[in-house]
């Protein structure tokens, strides 16, 4: 290995340990003299662009007994050998992806020792002998003109043709999965925003297990920063992490958690930071994605929720707010463990604006059976215990790690059309007598449209008037706000 070419002497000087690295590199060659170093420009999911040292070679690949060589590249960032290097694979033409659980449609490899990437316990070799490893168990390529039903070893046999050559083919997949539900829509979600919240929202809906493909758009204008560089380095082959709102086409959901910089300390001054925010984001995801739900959890969030339906333009039923979801499920478990009463038979709901103006409503029935049933007023001695645990409630508050597995359980409702009930915000015009175009939570059937139906209620005077008082709020909020 040629170290002493002057661009990659001039590269090596700008990493910041540059001797591990030139360490590592000599090692690499000592084991492995396919592998060889360049210098080239690499483009990363936010467009910036990086001078990195890459290596390209081929590793052999072991299958019924014969040695395949498989083509790859490394690209080693500057601060390497303690952050991993990113994985692709290079197919020659006559080659496609075979994407699967290591391999996403782009070529990009992902394995669980660069998940797990701690130097010095971590090195490219270690790295190179999981790569053999795992391609061994799940080929990683096959011809253009395979079959589903082709026998491995055929696809095995195109595979021997492979050099150490690199092909900058436009790539396609033909994936396992995918070829199974033809029939099926492609579980595609969208999360907007960055920092801890979109961090948790991501890797909860990922850990549900029903999404196909996830977006990940970060904005500029957010002050939600700081994370993504993280969540690229570890990523899973579902997610695709871009600026462009086109690629949220086709979403099935599509979660916002976006919030605006703002030092004002005018309470409205601020939300109208948020609004100008929304007016960048939501037109253009709602021209993507006309027959997606919007899911909001940027703050406040029933504020939020009806400022994106009137930018949207979509149909009410396809515009919700996370709401009162997670303080509900929360009440639900407190009350389950303090009484014998079985899910399904009653529960309590947590309604009205996600604030300290909130209600409880007690239901007779399960109503995500029974879309009419009515929401009735708790018994004294439950009304009693349901108090205690809000006080409890008030306490935990809404950490991003909780609030995004909220945002999670509702987006895994819509995915598979489940039509559960959630406490949502949602239009309350026309509902129970409310006239005003506000949105506040109210248990809702939630499916693949998003609201199915709103559950009637029934509540004592001084809870309906608390929130009409609330309602009056938001109301008054929005027409001071420029939409």
């Amino acid at each position: 290995m040629d170290l002493s070419d002057v661009t990659i002497k001039k590269i090596l000087s700008k990493y910041k340990f540059r001797d591990l690295t030139i360490e590592e590199l000599q090692t690499i060659h000592r084991i492995n003299a396919r592998l060889q170093p360049s210098v080239e420009t690499y483009t990363f999911n936010d467009t910036s662009q990086k001078d990195l040292l890459k290596l390209t070679g081929t590793i052999p690949v072991n299958y019924q007994g014969q040695s395949y060589n498989i083509p790859i590249q490394l690209w080693l960032l500057d601060s390497y050998p303690f952050t991993p290097p990113i994985c692709f694979l290079m197919p020659t033409a006559e080659m496609v992806i075979w994407e699967g659980k290591h391999v996403d449609s782009q070529g990009r490899i992902y394995l669980p020792y660069l998940k797990d990437w701690n130097y010095p316990k971590s090195t490219i070799i270690g790295l190179i002998n999981e790569m053999i490893q795992k391609f061994e168990e799940d080929p990683p390529l096959r011809s253009k003109s395979a079959k589903d039903d082709q026998d491995a070893t055929k696809i095995q046999a195109v595979m021997s043709k492979i050099s150490g050559g690199v092909s900058n083919i436009n790539l396609h997949s033909t994936t396992k999965v995918d070829e199974q539900k033809t029939n099926q829509p492609l579980r595609k979600v969208t999360v907007i925003g960055a920092g801890d919240l979109g961090i948790a929202c991501v890797t909860s809906i990922l850990a549900k297990g029903q999404v196909d493909k996830l977006i990940f758009i970060d904005t500029p204008e957010s002050s939600n920063k700081g994370g993504t560089s993280d969540l690229e380095m570890f990523l899973s082959p579902k997610v695709e992490i871009c600026t462009d709102f086109a690629a949220s086409a086709g979403s099935m959901v599509v979660a916002v958690m976006a919030n605006a910089w703002s030092n004002d300390q005018s309470y409205l001054n601020v939300v109208q930071a948020n609004v100008d925010l929304f007016r960048t984001i939501i037109p253009n995801v709602a021209r993507h994605n006309p027959n997606g739900v919007l899911l909001i959890a940027s703050q406040p969030v029933d504020i939020m929720t009806c400022v994106a339906w009137k930018l949207s333009g979509l149909p009410s039923n396809q515009v919700i707010g996370i709401g009162c979801n997670l303080d509900s499920q929360r009440l639900q478990r407190l009350l389950s463990n303090s009484t014998k009463l079985l899910p399904g038979e009653k529960q309590a709901w947590v309604i009205g604006e996600l604030s300290e103006n909130n209600v409880i409503a007690w239901s007779g029935a399960d109503i995500s059976k029974d879309n009419q049933a009515e929401i009735i007023p708790g018994p004294a001695p439950l009304r009693q215990l349901i108090d205690r645990a809000l006080e409890i409630l008030k306490g935990r508050g809404h950490r991003s790690s909780s609030v995004g597995l909220s945002v999670a359980d509702v987006v895994h409702s819509i995915l598979l059309d489940q039509r559960r009930v959630h406490s949502v915000s949602t239009l309350a015009k026309g509902w129970c007598g409310f006239n005003a175009k506000v949105f506040f939570s109210v248990p809702c059937v939630i499916g693949a449209s998003g609201v199915i139906d709103k559950c009637k209620m029934s509540l004592e005077e001084e809870e309906a008037d608390t929130i009409r008082k609330s309602a009056a709020s938001l109301h008054s909020i929005l027409e001071q706000l420029t939409v």
